[in-house]
């Protein structure tokens, strides 16, 4: 079973998830593009009981362009997003990839809220599009 980990910045609020992705997409949403720093975030969401977390997590919850909620899991040290969990999918933790520092993770297959993608960024010809 494939077993990846992640981490913030400094290391003290890491995580491990066990098995493949159920989903890794891209968002483009107005409240990933301020969460993530850039212009979409892309995400990998894991079934709750395959992911182990450890280190002290900052919480803040933020509602989305559709007013669904998401709790985003931080370290108050070094402010790193390592997982959040959405309120409207029990049962799921989703990982910014990027915390992975995997350049061979999993692509993503679907992206999201493309209403609100900046006209330049291109994406692979074979992945779903939403919005």
């Amino acid at each position: 079973m494939t077993r990846r980990h992640a981490s913030c910045s400094c290391g003290q609020l890491a995580l491990t998830a066990e098995g493949e992705p159920l989903r890794v997409s891209v968002c483009h949403c107005l409240e990933c593009q301020r969460r993530s720093g850039s212009v979409f975030a892309v995400q990998a969401r894991f079934p709750a009981d395959a992911v182990a977390i450890r280190g002290q997590a900052g919480a803040y919850a933020r509602t989305g362009d559709e007013g669904t909620s998401c709790t985003f899991h931080f370290c108050p040290r070094c402010g790193t997003t390592v997982y959040f969990v959405p309120d409207a999918i029990p049962g799921v933790v989703s990982v910014p990839v990027g915390v992975f520092a995997d350049p061979g993770f999993p692509p993503p297959r679907v992206s999201v809220y493309e209403a609100r993608r900046h006209a330049w960024v291109r994406l692979p010809e074979d992945i779903e599009h939403i919005d």
